[in-house]
């Protein structure tokens, strides 16, 4: 069985998607209607931009939405999977693939979700660290005890687990947790406290949206990061979907489970080989790929 897999923030790179506008009508199609959605021209970015213009908000999740979404389109017949996952906004480019969310409906939502982040990040300084070489408990444990809104954000693989929260608190955890005994405790250049209870006024403002959107019986489940299990019933994905902007990205579970319940492969479809590199670190003999046009 196929699992295909989405990335999340920070797969970005500077000329992504070229290679699809130039070499399928229906790449060229969908970027062109993203253009129209957006009220801007993501594709001159995306193609001609500099790392740091494609770090800005509006831009860098719909960029990657749309690299995820348009190559599974163009993919073609061999496109089959059994089972669909994907990092925090990836699950959103899942969701499309999957056919739950129409791509005009979910690059919509992206772009109402990357602005919403934005603005919950500016309302309080915050960040994430991302902590090598530490048992899951043991970080849980140091970042409940700190007087502050620090949490468990990302568990991308078994050893890295990424926190988040206000600074001074995830500036404490990391203090805390090297001296726990942790390989490296390194603050992330990220824009504020993403998976954390810090997003709520983001996850207020999605949720409105997400309710208002139609979401369709997938052609085959969807496993989400709340859960870390395969959904299908279109009202439990969307509830799934509004929790995870203040929840943990169960990754590393979700790995687990889809490698348990028969994959026997994961092609990843986007930008990059991060997701590859994380379920090898789950199973290292587990066969992993690239997505490529047909």
């Amino acid at each position: 069985m196929k699992a295909y897999v989405f990335p999340g923030q920070g797969a970005q790179f500077s000329g992504m998607g070229k290679d699809l506008y130039d070499n399928s009508p229906i790449a060229k199609e969908m970027f062109d209607k993203a253009n129209e959605i957006l009220g801007f021209e993501i594709t001159k970015i995306m193609f001609e931009g500099t790392a740091e213009e494609l770090k800005q908000t509006k831009v860098t999740q719909p960029a990657i939405f749309l690299h995820s979404t348009i190559l599974a389109a163009v993919i073609g017949d061999s496109f089959n999977p059994s089972m669909v996952a994907g990092h925090s906004l990836g699950e959103l480019s899942a969701l499309v693939a999957n056919k739950t969310l129409s791509f005009e409906d979910g690059l919509k939502l992206v772009s109402k979700r990357a602005l919403a982040m934005q603005d919950a990040c500016e309302k309080e300084p915050s960040t994430m660290a991302a902590i090598i070489g530490l048992d899951d408990n043991v970080v849980e444990e140091v970042c409940e005890a700190i007087d502050g809104i620090v949490v468990a954000a990302n568990y991308n693989c078994p050893g890295q687990l990424v926190i988040s929260g206000s600074v001074p608190a995830v500036e404490e955890a990391c203090a805390k947790l090297t001296d726990a005994g942790a390989r490296r405790a390194l603050m992330l250049p990220v824009g504020g406290a993403f998976h954390s209870p810090l997003m709520e006024p983001a996850r207020e403002e999605l949720a409105a949206a997400i309710e208002a959107t139609e979401f369709k019986a997938p052609l085959c489940p969807v496993y989400q990061n709340v859960v870390a299990s395969p959904i299908s019933d279109p009202a439990e994905i969307k509830k799934n979907l509004v929790a995870q902007l203040t929840a943990p990205v169960l990754w590393t579970q979700t790995m687990q489970a889809i490698i348990a319940d028969g994959a026997t492969e994961v092609i990843e479809v986007g930008p990059g080989k991060v997701l590859q590199g994380l379920f090898k670190k789950v199973d290292r003999k587990f066969s992993c790929s690239s997505a490529e046009m047909a």
